[in-house]
């Protein structure tokens, strides 16, 4: 051993000769040591001199040509050989939640059970062994405390989010159930308003989408703001289900009608629509993209956005929709 001072206690040696000792101690042979790290076994011992000469210990007694842990050796080894126990338990870790964990995805509550909900049995029949977690919640998760994978939102709240990308804008429309038309007479969109109209207004967190009198208003209708809803709800999906069951008319975004549409349970008297006036959102964990999958859904959702912003604008028919899951278009 030399004679200068030994490595300062506060100091740690490199991590690759520290990799060398722990790996030769614990298989019991540079040889074994060398298969595992996948170098030579000249290399190893290199790093286990380098070792001992910045310790200025002895730690292995070389006989003939096996080594033996020196009492040093195996002191050093035993703190060493738990910290290493404690990496490879965290690399295990990270890998199975990398490789068995499925994809969580947050949605506003109306998107997830009106909008991606439907659309999930294509993603599943496409992706086979993909697993997949939906939550319908109103709150902007932390994409990065590692519970959710990615989170479709609306507006402003996409600055939440470090990653993020539009997906659509999305578009209103007057929808009915056919039995409501079919109980009254309705040639005009001013006779349209003496229905039962059903209103939507949103939490303050989001800007409000068109009401009635906005509609009214659009339609040429005088007086557009005079027009007032029988019944408001929070939540889109809930003024949708009141139209679904007859209670009346609904000012109802086109995103989350559109498998009502295509099975023919909601109609459009008249097909006068109004923008929202902002965009939804898809926003991801970058750790999510290299989950199984994750990349996948990632690309699918933002295809599906792209497809829905053709339906909802009306660049694509909504008469080309057929029924079924994932209400496809006709010509897929």
């Amino acid at each position: 051993m030399r004679s200068s001072p030994a490595m300062p206690p506060q100091q740690l040696p490199p991590l690759r000769a520290l990799q060398a000792f722990e790996a030769v101690a614990r298989t019991g042979s540079v040889m074994a040591a060398a298969l595992e790290m996948g170098v030579s076994a000249g290399a190893v011992s290199q790093q286990v001199r380098k070792l001992e000469e910045l310790l200025d210990l002895r730690l292995f007694e070389r006989r003939g040509k096996g080594m033996e842990l020196s009492t040093w050796g195996r002191l050093y080894h035993k703190e060493l050989g738990t910290a290493f126990d404690r990496l490879r338990a965290a690399q295990q870790s990270l890998w199975r939640l990398r490789t068995e964990s499925g994809l969580t995805v947050s949605c506003l509550s109306s998107v997830a059970s009106k909008w991606l909900g439907t659309l999930l049995f294509d993603w599943q029949a496409a992706h086979a062994g993909a697993r997949l977690r939906l939550v319908g919640a109103e709150r902007e998760p932390d994409l990065q405390g590692g519970e959710t994978d990615f989170r479709i939102s609306y507006g402003e709240q996409s600055r939440h989010h470090a990653h993020h990308a539009e997906l659509f804008t999305d578009w209103v429309v007057p929808a009915c159930a056919p039995d409501l038309l079919a109980s009254h007479t309705v040639r005009t969109p001013a006779e349209l308003l003496d229905l039962p109209l059903i209103g939507i207004d949103w939490e303050r967190v989001h800007r409000p989408p068109p009401n009635w009198a906005d509609w009214a208003r659009s339609a040429g209708m005088d007086g557009g703001g005079a027009v007032d809803s029988s019944l408001t709800f929070s939540l889109s999906s809930a003024a949708i289900d009141a139209a679904l069951a007859g209670r009346g008319l609904v000012l109802a975004p086109i995103a989350m009608i559109t498998g009502d549409l295509a099975e023919r349970r909601l109609v459009l008297p008249f097909d006068h629509r109004l923008q929202l006036p902002q965009p939804y959102f898809l926003a991801w964990d970058r750790a999510a993209l290299n989950k199984p999958f994750g990349r996948e859904f990632q690309q699918w959702v933002m295809a599906a956005g792209r497809r829905q912003a053709g339906l909802s604008s009306g660049d694509i028919p909504l008469s080309r929709l057929k029924a079924g899951p994932g209400h496809r278009l006709a010509s897929e």
